[in-house]
């Protein structure tokens, strides 16, 4: 009978040690069944499962491998693997696969110790740990930004409580914590609809207009109660509408002007585009806004609300249908069937309670720098880093920018 044997090298990695250990293997016949391998500051682990049929025997081929093995000063351990075991393994690799992306400044060995835990706590094991950023500075000073990406495969007795027990750890420890299953659509999203206050930009444009026609108290507090989902969107969408009437159209273009965007939101839009995604905002604030970061940004679609003007004066009125929480559901389905996709390849992005159906339509939603009501209730959340960080939750590694650049 052929026999089974598990391989583990170690050392310091040096080119062409794939090609010496493989061409030994292949002069007596080997099948590889399995094999791995991980480079953490040039020093090599590398990992095969090796059927040695019946006639090649395993003595000889093993005495070559160990005898190469000691000259190139690679340290190497060999495990028979009996055909149950096998088998068993094999089995288990048809289980449900799951990517835990873990994002923050700085990984902490709790972080990884915390996250580990809970994932073999509801029964996922780890198959593979991979760091999808750039290697970190060691200067304190400098901007950083850290994800590690776990994939996990089990079958989880209870994915709410699961996502529960992240969502905890991740207020504890300031970070975010991301879980989805890997299916074919999460490596094939193919478009991205955002909110825009506070989501695209830094700021809510209704709350910079209160302040020109000297209501903002005012309307900021209705704002924030809306945001938090303690009023309905529409009636606190018209009552501070209303407070604007009068307001002269000519503050709109200085307003715009002054608008910033949110952390990573230009490194995001410009790698999505570069990898052929298409980008909409669909917004409860104003066209005007909405289409002066379109043309900054190259966004493909925009829906917002149209702010009524009259003999240069805001009428205190929208033109047309309110873009609400409703409304903005179906226009991320209508776009997705015009670029004939399935929801489950778009990813919304917002920071409100009337966002909240938008990212429920969608195949991966995002609360970002949410409110607590809207972070519990959406799947995922990034409130510790940037725009950009979403590029992590779609499997982008930091090279991949260099790629972009060209």
């Amino acid at each position: 009978m052929s026999e089974l044997v598990l391989i583990n090298v170690s050392g310091r990695d040096k080119p062409g040690l794939t090609s010496e250990i493989t061409g030994i293997m292949g002069q007596y016949h080997v099948r590889i069944l399995d094999i791995g391998q991980a480079v953490i500051h040039d020093h090599l682990t590398w990992g095969i499962l090796i059927e040695i049929p019946d006639e090649s025997k395993s003595s000889p081929v093993i005495r070559d491998l160990l005898f190469r093995l000691h000259s190139l000063d690679l340290q190497v351990r060999f495990a028979p693997i009996t055909i149950d075991e096998y088998q068993q393994w094999a089995e288990g690799r048809n289980r449900a696969c799951y990517i835990v992306t873990l994002l923050s400044r700085d990984i902490k060995a709790e972080q990884i110790a915390r996250v580990s835990a809970i994932t073999a706590r509801h029964g996922l094991n780890i198959d593979n740990i991979s760091r999808l950023s750039a290697r970190p500075s060691l200067n304190p000073s400098d901007n950083r930004i850290a994800c590690v990406e776990f994939s996990v495969r089990g079958t989880p007795s209870d994915l709410e409580q699961l996502r529960a027990d992240f969502l905890h750890i991740a207020g504890e420890m300031n970070v975010d914590i991301a879980f989805q299953e890997d299916s074919i659509f999460r490596r094939n999203r193919r478009l991205v609809v955002f909110d825009m206050d506070s989501t695209l930009i830094d700021a809510e444009v209704i709350d910079e207009l209160a302040l020109e026609a000297g209501v903002g108290p005012q309307v900021a507090e209705i704002t924030e109660r809306a945001m938090q989902g303690e009023l309905d969107f529409s009636q606190s969408f018209a009552e501070r509408l209303a407070l604007l009437k009068g307001l002269d159209e000519s503050v709109l273009e200085g307003i715009a002007a002054r608008l910033r965007l949110t952390e990573g939101a230009e490194h995001l839009i410009l790698s999505l585009k570069s990898l052929g995604y298409r980008t909409a905002i669909l917004s409860g604030g104003f066209t005007y806004f909405a289409h002066h970061l379109q043309q900054k940004l190259g966004i493909d679609y925009v829906y917002a609300n149209e702010l009524e003007i009259e003999n240069g004066k805001v009428t205190g009125r929208v033109a047309g249908q309110i873009v609400d929480g409703r409304r903005k559901a179906e226009l991320l389905l209508e776009i997705a069937e015009r670029e004939h996709i399935s929801r489950e390849q778009v990813i919304a992005v917002g920071d409100g309670a009337n966002d909240l159906p938008m990212l429920s339509q969608a195949g991966l939603g995002v609360a970002f720098r949410a409110k607590p009501l809207v972070k519990e209730s959406a799947r995922h959340s990034i409130s510790t880093l940037g725009l950009d960080a979403i590029l992590y939750l779609i499997g982008y590694r930091e090279n991949d920018s260099l790629q972009i650049g060209k």
